[in-house]
This record gives C-alpha cells, sequence and structure tokens, in this order.
C-alpha cells in the first residue's frame, strides 16, 4: 500500500525547546501510577556522523514542535569516537534522551536499545546523516492517526519519492527486494530506506524476537512484523539527497546478502521465531536488549546479543 504525504511548514522561535518539553500525555500505567507518555518517540542511530548529527536532530525537533505534538528524540551512539555526542549536550533531557555505549555494534543493535526505551504512542527512527529529512517524520505521524497503518515506511520506489543515486546502488536495491520477495514473500517495495513509524503495538510484540545488530534489521523487524499479523504496511514517499561521500560497498552489499539469508534460514528452515513465539518471548518489550548503557554521553562496552 502507498500514502500520501501531507505538506510540512517550520515554525521558527526561541522557545521550541521548552514547548517540546512541556508536552506531555498523562497515562496510566500497567501498576495503577500515572506516567507521562509522549506522543511519538523517534529514534537516531548514529556511528561518527559528525557535524550532520547535531544538525538533524535541530531539524527534527523544530518540525516535531510545528506539529504541535508530544515527542521525545532518543539518540543512540554505536560506539561513536568522533566526539559527535558531545554536540547534543545543550539539549534538555526531556526532549533528546542520549545513549551511549563504546564499541560499535551496528545499527540494528543501537535501534532496539533505543526501542526498548521508548515510551511513545508512536515508535519510529531516521537516519542521522539528513539524507532524508526530518520533514517527513511529522508527515508520517499525521498519516499514522488518519489511516491507522500498522507500520509507514519510506520507499525509494514509490511513485512520488524523488531519489538521486548512482546506476550501481539502484542495481544493489532491485537485486536484493527480488531476494525478499522471493524468500519471504514481503508484500513491500522498499525495506531499507532509513526512516519507518510504527504503532507502538508493533513494537510491544516485534522487539522481544528482534537479532539482527546491522542492516538486516530492517528486513528483520518487517519480516516479523508481518508474521505476527501487523500486515497493514504502508510505504510513503520521500526525498533523499545522497552525499557525495554516501556509497554503497562490495562489503556491505555482502555483509546485507549473508544477514538475509540467515534471517531465511531462523524464521523457514530453523524456525527459531516460532519457538520463541510458542515459549511466549514475543510479548513484552519492557525490557532492553542485554548488554550495559549509559546516558547522557557516557560510554560503557555493550554484550551484544547474538545475530
Amino acid at each position: 500500500m502507498t500514502a500520501t504525504l501531507p505538506s510540512i511548514e517550520l515554525n521558527d522561535g526561541s522557545d521550541v525547546l521548552c514547548r517540546a518539553a512541556g508536552r506531555v500525555e498523562s497515562i496510566d500505567s500497567t501498576e495503577g501510577s500515572v506516567v507521562d507518555r509522549p506522543f511519538a518517540s523517534i529514534v537516531i542511530p548514529y556511528y561518527n556522523p559528525g557535524d550532520r548529527l547535531r544538525a538533524t536532530v535541530e531539524h527534527l525537533v523544530r518540525v516535531l514542535d510545528a506539529s504541535g505534538m508530544s515527542f521525545e528524540i532518543i539518540t543512540v551512539s554505536d560506539g561513536s569516537t568522533d566526539g559527535s555526542p558531545l554536540s547534543l549536550d545543550e539539549f534538555p533531557e526531556s526532549v533528546v534522551r542520549r545513549v551511549s555505549y563504546a564499541i560499535n555494534v551496528g545499527k540494528g543493535h543501537a535501534l532496539r536499545m533505543g526501542f526498548a526505551m521508548a515510551r511513545g504512542r508512536y515508535v519510529g527512527f531516521i537516519d542521522a546523516d539528513g539524507d532524508i529529512s526530518p520533514e517527513f517524520m511529522a508527515a508520517f505521524v499525521s498519516v499514522m492517526q488518519a489511516e491507522e497503518p500498522d507500520i509507514i515506511i519510506g520507499s525509494k520506489r514509490h511513485p512520488g519519492s524523488s531519489v538521486h543515486w548512482t546506476p550501481l546502488r539502484r542495481l544493489y536495491s532491485w537485486g536484493h527486494q527480488w531476494l525478499i520477495h522471493g524468500l519471504f514473500r514481503l508484500d513491500v517495495k522498499d525495506t531499507q530506506v532509513g526512516i519507518k513509524l510504527m504503532h507502538r503495538r508493533v513494537v510491544t510484540d516485534v522487539l522481544p524476537l528482534l537479532r539482527e545488530s546491522r542492516f538486516a534489521f530492517d528486513l528483520e523487524l518487517l519480516v516479523m512484523a508481518s508474521h505476527l499479523g501487523h500486515t497493514r504496511i504502508l510505504e510513503a514517499p520521500v526525498r533523499i539527497e545522497e552525499r557525495i561521500d554516501s556509497t554503497i560497498s562490495l562489503k556491505r552489499a555482502w555483509r546485507l546478502l549473508v544477514d538475509t539469508l540467515g534471517l531465511y534460514v531462523r524464521l523457514s528452515l530453523r524456525h527459531e521465531y516460532d519457538t520463541l513465539i510458542a515459549f511466549g518471548s514475543a510479548g513484552s518489550a519492557s525490557a532492553a536488549p542485554q548488554g550495559h548503557i549509559a546516558t547522557t554521553g557516557a560510554a560503557v562496552a555493550p554484550s551484544p546479543m547474538s545475530a
């Protein structure tokens, strides 16, 4: 299924952070106490993004503030060594919650960490490099409210998308999606774009099952969501302005292929996910992935989950 996104206008003003921090939604927790829950939780995983990280976070804060919703942004440093976590020091934790650990494990591991911390009614993520404008995330939330799908994903193959990519990258994408359709019968045209938004119920069901630590995380997320009955997935247009230094290497393409085949083996040959579901592992996302994390920029080593 495809979606059409509304246009977004940004508001200016020095009180953006104050307004954002003040918007919360009071709800009753399972323990009977009243807690504050943001309307949307957006995770930004990153590894050595340089000054692009702060620019992306600032833009996302302004876009979400302009929408009028309550929100939290969770940034997860996947072992960054370029000092980029320090660029977020000025953001209050009520708006930007920061997580850092010392070892570079992979984007999937960082996203699992962020998802486990998320409190929002809707949970999503966006890449830190700024290739995809944060404007699209607020539009995703609007579509989620209007059409109530399980998941909204950005798609380079949506007829409304604007993408500048090389012929080689287009070939890699086409080949990977052809393989995915053959192995998993997943009815989407593009699994790998770095912006997605889900209803909280999807994260609650799927998070305890996820094992991928690298770039096949997006695929595993969609495959397991579909496997558990969350099949209403909307593909939305994106605009991707790829940087000159944004390239896909043969090594990365090979690792994505290996991880994709590994997912197929675990799902269809070994039936490992069915075993987890049968033993009740897919019922709560309250526990974070194994490993020690540090907030507000401190760095400690995690114990990666098996891929």
